[in-house]
């Protein structure tokens, strides 16, 4: 039994059906992406018995380094020698880098950092690993393209960790391409407890835990005014004692499932010393859709409540009053300024993106949808899918709590100059 990996496997570690060319397993840490390569690996090798040929004779097996391949992919503990059968397993070379088999089948090891070394063999399958943090992944994967010549219908299983790299792009977009996705959970019955535990305390709701623990390919706009890494920086565990907490508001226009989103977002802020002294702290992200505008107000009532926030802003460009209206239909005394935009959005926010370059704005945990947004919106405008409603809101708070404030702080100086 554990050798009939079809028993038992998890749905996203079994190829999909119909005629592709590449399987892209996209998983979090652990999620069993190595043992489906590995598994798969042995499909497309052995026979009906150990003498007997399979549907592929030449594989290629490419990780980032030689050692990689070595460690992970052949000799690892979910590797093809650790998953095959006795009678199937096959024989390591390791003068030669290559795997032998007893029906005459090969696999040799290649190393991503040397696309050079793929010119030459042919290859009807084969096994790539962790193409995502390759350094030179666009020139190893097109050298694999060449090579991948042998049989009726040569394939590839790329089994990675999603980032957000232009060759993984591209080769999602293929039509010839399709792919599987599981979250370092869909695994847990393999996992130590205690690893789940930690990891789940210190990433969930992150963009990093997205990324690393959910498996979702994060993207990242060229030139975007914010990056992942910096977005990485400014987390903290908890804010200290704030002076003032705004919840702003970008209103939906519309409702039903295909509308924008509201955009609600809480920020605090500590204000004492001077304005460049100020610091803000991004509490929580409360962003509802598909909703009514009713539903919509009493979310931004409950998080007003549930976070003491002194005021409540909100964008009513094209809300007029009826912003103010909803909110007042909750709530009556609700402590509310409406904001006018008279700048586009990518304007309004390269004076928030400058705060963060100075390391002025702190996150906590739960905005990965929040910094999602972030990491699209260019100076000239948001590059992501519909409207950046969570970074809009987030623009406005900052704006009430600090800029605001800090550009009436500076003005009597300049009236006396």
């Amino acid at each position: 039994m554990p050798y009939l990996f079809e028993a038992w496997a998890l749905p996203h570690q079994l190829p999909p059906a119909g005629d592709w060319r590449a399987w892209v397993i996209l998983g979090g840490r652990g999620a069993g992406k190595t043992r489906a390569g590995a598994e798969w690996v042995r499909s497309q090798v052995e026979g009906s018995t150990s003498a007997a040929a399979g549907q592929s004779g030449r594989l290629a097996l490419i990780g980032e380094t030689y050692d990689q391949v070595r460690d992970v992919m052949i000799q690892g503990d979910s590797g093809i020698l650790a998953c095959s059968p006795p009678d199937r397993r096959p024989q390591w070379k390791a003068a030669e880098r290559k795997l032998l088999w007893a029906n005459g089948a090969m696999a040799q090891a290649f190393s991503a950092s040397d696309p050079e070394a793929l010119r030459g063999p042919q290859f009807d399958a084969a096994w790539v690993d962790e193409l995502a943090k390759w350094k030179r992944a666009r020139e190893a994967w097109d050298m694999l393209q060449f090579s991948l010549r042998l049989g009726d219908s040569p394939r590839a299983c790329i089994t990675t960790t999603p980032r957000n790299t232009q060759v993984l792009r591209d080769i999602l977009a293929t039509p010839s391409t399709v792919q599987s996705h599981a979250p370092t959970e869909a695994n847990r019955a393999n996992l130590a407890p205690s690893f789940l535990a930690e990891v789940r305390a210190r990433y969930a709701g992150s963009r990093l835990g997205r990324q690393e623990l959910d498996g979702v390919l994060l993207s990242e706009v060229e030139g975007a005014l914010w990056r992942s890494a910096q977005l990485q920086q400014v987390q903290i565990s908890a804010a200290p004692g704030l002076d003032r907490v705004v919840v702003a508001v970008d209103p939906a226009v519309s409702a039903g499932k295909a509308s924008d989103a509201c955009g609600i977002v809480v920020v605090g802020a500590t204000l004492q010393g001077p304005p460049q002294n100020w610091q803000g702290y991004v509490l929580a992200d409360r962003t509802v859709q598909g909703q009514g505008p009713l539903a919509w107000a009493e979310a931004v009532a409950a998080a007003a409540a549930e976070f003491h926030a002194d005021r409540v802003v909100a964008e009513v460009n094209q809300g007029g009053a009826l912003v103010e209206s909803l909110l007042r239909q909750v709530d009556p005394l609700m402590p509310f300024r409406a904001l006018h935009a008279s700048r586009g959005k990518a304007a309004r926010a390269e004076p928030v993106a400058a705060l963060y370059e100075q390391r002025r704005i702190h996150h906590l945990a739960g905005l990965a949808e929040l910094e999602d947004q972030m990491c699209q919106m260019t100076p000239q405008g948001y590059g992501g899918q519909g409207s950046p409603d969570r970074l809009d809101a987030l623009v406005w708070a900052v704006f009430e709590l600090i800029l605001a404030p800090a550009a009436q702080h500076r003005l009597p100086r300049a009236r006396m100059l």
